[in-house]
């Protein structure tokens, strides 16, 4: 089945045509902006695959296919909004002021990626930092939305997950709470149809995933994922929604896994090489590109030039991660608890005394 046939909200097709009329906020001059956007985290996800394929970089979940989502996502939140990712959510955070280098710090097993605090701030980031296992994200987006209800500061919150964490208790829990305490948070489904080897047919009968807010009483919408100005308007409004003290919003953004589920993973083992195929036809870059070179704003040679401007921008950003002193062994106790329990005193020593050896009695 080709699910981009499935009626759902989009403004822009696949050639690059209006399907329907633009929404007020959407200028040519934002769309050029959010071109460059996916453009720039795409470019760094390329690059963070091949760190990874070098020995450079730990295991990575590409975005390829979901840059629109994240952009989209990103671009809506305000600043003082607070935004709970999932593992797939390097272009959101991005626009949220997260360097590229720390995204590149916390795939390379470097707990200083998950400092999001701006250099020199003496404000910590209220984002929280990636979270890997499935769906459990979403029940801590409960937490931090109740909080900011009972602070009353018409803040909201928004949380990301695939289509696979929607098949998950927690996700089901959590929808259910936000609807019961009718408290300012958004969901947001990336389906992008498939969750690690099982395909979206599989994992739910309803035709949507957006169906699931019903029983949560919560409003439900499907947007065309691919479509940068349908996902963008979605989240505004229900963050907007939400910032008013109306409640929550799940939104399901139709996209496609373009890349395997990470870099651990071969897709070619349980995935049809014509349905990838098929998929880059519907893919987000090349969709806004039509239409802004249609409307004329977008050139071959601004193209040229701004596809440079990323490449040096990802390498400053890899030069940098590559450049970074490495942490004290002893750190992973460091992070691992706040108050370290006293049985643990002596590994945490041994760990030390053992690096000072190996380094000649120098440490630190």
């Amino acid at each position: 089945m080709n699910v981009q046939a499935l009626p759902m909200h989009r403004f822009i097709d696949h050639d690059g045509n209006l399907v329907s009329q633009l929404p007020n906020w959407a200028d040519l001059d934002i769309l050029v902006g959010f071109y460059q956007d996916m453009v720039l985290t795409r470019t760094y996800d390329n690059k963070a695959v091949a760190l990874q394929r070098t020995g450079k970089l730990g295991t990575y979940p590409s975005h390829l296919g979901s840059e629109a989502i994240g952009i989209a996502v990103g671009r809506s939140l305000k600043v003082s909004d607070v935004f709970v990712p999932y593992y797939r959510d390097m272009p959101a955070m991005w626009c949220r002021g997260v360097a590229m280098e720390k995204n590149l710090q916390y795939w390379g097993g470097d707990e200083r990626g998950s400092d999001f605090t701006p250099q020199g701030s003496p404000f910590p980031s209220k984002d929280l930092p990636f979270c890997v296992p499935i769906a459990t994200q979403c029940t801590h987006a409960v937490g931090v939305a109740s909080a900011l209800k009972i602070k009353g500061n018409h803040d909201a919150a928004l949380v990301m997950c695939g289509d696979g964490g929607t098949s998950k208790g927690d996700f089901l829990e959590s929808i259910n709470c936000a609807g019961a305490w009718n408290i300012p948070l958004v969901f947001m489904v990336n389906n992008n149809q498939w969750a690690i080897s099982v395909p979206r047919r599989l994992q739910c009968a309803a035709e949507f995933l957006s169906e699931k807010a019903k029983g949560a009483g919560i409003p439900g919408i499907t947007v065309d994922g691919n479509d940068v100005v349908a996902v963008y308007d979605a989240t505004m409004t229900a963050l907007e929604r939400a910032r008013k003290g109306k409640g929550a919003t799940l939104i399901e953004a139709i996209s496609y896994r373009l890349s395997d589920h990470t870099t651990a993973d071969d897709a070619t083992r349980y995935r049809n090489e014509d349905e990838v195929q098929t998929a880059w036809q519907y893919e987000p870059i090349r969709r806004l590109k039509l239409f802004l070179t249609h409307q004329g704003v977008w050139s071959h040679q601004q193209e040229i030039e701004w596809q440079e401007h990323c490449k040096n921008e990802v390498e400053l950003a890899v030069e940098r991660y590559l450049n970074t002193p490495n942490q004290a062994p002893e750190t992973g106790f460091d992070y691992l608890y706040e108050s370290l329990p006293q049985e643990l005193h002596p590994q945490r020593d041994h760990l030390i005394n053992k690096a000072m050896r190996m380094q000649g009695g120098k440490h630190g």
